[in-house]
């Protein structure tokens, strides 16, 4: 019979759980069990695998691949059993021989010192005996947690462009397990304290990688794995009552907001938004009056100071004015933001999205035309961003004058938007002045727009032809005249369509005799039997 065998990297992480969760004569029972052929049954159901155990009964087993400490057996053991211990022997055996990794892990089991008991041991006792165990403590306070995790990659570095991501998925699968069994609102903390930990990792490898020839692929994966982080920091924040989270862990909580303070507001270049991780949190702590007035002193004592980069000033005033957003005075964060040496639009999307989500329709427009100075020198990205929000934006107002006004005068940038909100709203004769203002032939052009304004009235399609057919005539070459014969036939049959044949002939004898010294070209018109 076939073994079940595991991805490698979760046969890894068994490896390193077996020693917190096992004594030594439980897991060498595990291993004569598994010797003994006593485990079948063995399958991978998600990511748990299960398996039958049979000794003087007979037992199932789940093991989880994720999170081990939360791995069960039927039998009566209150712990991590041998019929647990023989299933990771049997998965092991498609990898080792598993006596040889038994004595490995009976080692580190006995050379690891088992914590203090008693009930008048100190905190202190316990902290050192986690600490030599290497398992993090749950009363500790968020300081001791990055110490763990940076021991548990110590000495990890970039070394080809994907090793990012093996860091990113590594954290995520190694670090969780560690408080599966503590109170939820502190495991919560936990967890948001790993993807802290690796949002400041991932900058620590920008920063070593940024001499390095291979700087544009490590910048890269560190911007998308900076990303991804900041994205499960929202996820896990959202879950969170964060405001009852804080009155229940005072001190962890502004511990927290100290850390994410000092890696926010130092106007560093780094792969992380920081300021959108300070300003986010903040926005969520709405009912800690007192923790948000002793942050408004400590940035104004630090905006006190007269010599500052500009960089740094900026992020200061930022975070300043976000106070004053969250506490209704627009007109001072606006009076603050005027001093900003760099406005950069993106910075300000967080806004734009919560007024949107709570259709703040109002707000959302002052801030759109607030914004509207620092966005034409925006990127590609935050240039769509910005036009999109404005889109959603007209749909809840009472006309839509002034984004046609905003859309005009951000053309060209705005085209592709402008264009489309056009002929969504019907508006075919500015969409063809459109057309032909940034020079666009028909071919070039979907056909199912086309086929919209023909269908309406197609002879506001004429200048749009004929611009298109003699631009083409104008190139001189014979694949550009085929070009213009082709969008030609389109204009014979529109004038045709609305009656006009006499206009017709008239603008093809105009056109021919125009050109009428290139042969090449009249020897495609007479080819398509429009001219003698």
């Amino acid at each position: 019979m076939l073994k079940l065998q595991i991805p490698k990297n979760r046969m890894n992480y068994l490896i390193k759980q077996i020693p917190l969760h096992f004594d030594a004569i439980r897991l060498e029972q595990g291993w004569e069990y598994y010797h003994k052929g006593r485990v079948t049954e063995v399958d991978l159901k998600g990511s748990s695998v299960h398996a039958t155990v049979t000794s003087k009964k007979t037992h199932h087993v789940e093991v989880d691949l994720e999170n081990f400490a939360a791995s069960t057996c039927t039998c009566s053991f209150d712990g991590f059993c041998q019929h647990i211990g023989a299933t990771f022997f049997n998965l092991y055996a498609t990898y080792g021989r598993p006596e040889l990794v038994l004595q490995q892990l009976k080692q580190q089991i006995h050379t690891r010192k088992k914590p203090a008991r008693g009930a008048a041991a100190s905190i202190m006792q316990e902290r050192k005996a986690a600490a030599q165990a290497n398992v993090p403590l749950e009363e500790s306070m968020p300081s001791d947690w990055h110490r763990f995790f940076e021991g548990k990659f110590h000495g990890f570095s970039i070394s080809h462009q994907h090793s990012i991501e093996t860091f990113y998925e590594s954290a995520l699968e190694s670090l969780p397990p560690y408080a599966a069994s503590w109170r939820d609102a502190t495991r919560e903390l936990y967890m948001f304290h790993i993807v802290l930990f690796m949002m400041r990792k991932i900058e620590q490898f920008y920063q070593e990688t940024k001499s390095s020839y291979l700087s544009y692929y490590h910048e890269n994966g560190c911007k998308i794995a900076a990303k991804n982080c900041e994205d499960k920091l929202v996820e896990f924040v959202e879950r969170m009552d964060v405001n009852r989270s804080f009155l229940a862990e005072p001190k962890i909580w502004l511990s927290t907001m100290k850390m994410v303070g000092e890696s926010a507001l130092q106007g560093k270049d780094s792969p992380v938004d920081w300021l959108f991780v300070y300003r986010f949190i903040w926005w969520k702590l709405t009912e800690q009056t007192a923790a948000q007035k002793e942050e408004m002193t400590r940035l104004d004592t630090q905006l006190a100071k007269k010599e500052m980069l500009p960089k740094k000033r900026d992020v200061l005033l930022a975070a300043r004015a976000h106070f004053d957003i969250m506490q209704g005075n627009t007109d001072q964060a606006f009076e603050r933001l005027g001093q900003l040496t760099h406005p950069h639009a993106k910075d300000f999307f967080l806004y734009l999205n919560k007024f949107a989500n709570d259709g703040q329709w109002d707000q959302m427009l002052i801030w759109l035309r607030w914004l509207f100075p620092a966005i034409a020198n925006a990127n590609h990205d935050d240039f769509r961003t910005f036009c999109q929000y404005w889109l959603d934006t007209t749909k809840h107002l009472a006309n839509d004058s002034e984004w046609v006004q905003v859309m005009e005068s951000l053309l060209p940038r705005s085209y592709y938007y402008y264009t489309a909100y056009l002929l969504q709203t019907k508006r075919y004769r500015q969409w063809v002045d459109l057309q032909l203002a940034n020079r666009i032939s028909p071919l070039n052009l979907y056909g199912m727009e086309l086929k919209a304004i023909e269908e309406h009235d197609s002879a506001l399609l004429l200048p749009l032809y004929h611009q298109a057919a003699e631009r083409a005539v104008l190139e001189k070459n014979r694949a550009s005249y085929k070009t213009a014969v082709r969008l030609l036939k389109k204009l014979h049959s529109i004038y045709k369509q609305i009656g006009q044949d006499d206009r017709w002939e008239h603008y093809i004898y105009r056109l021919a005799d125009k050109f009428s010294r290139l042969r090449a070209f009249q020897e495609e018109l007479k080819k398509g039997k429009w001219i003698r």
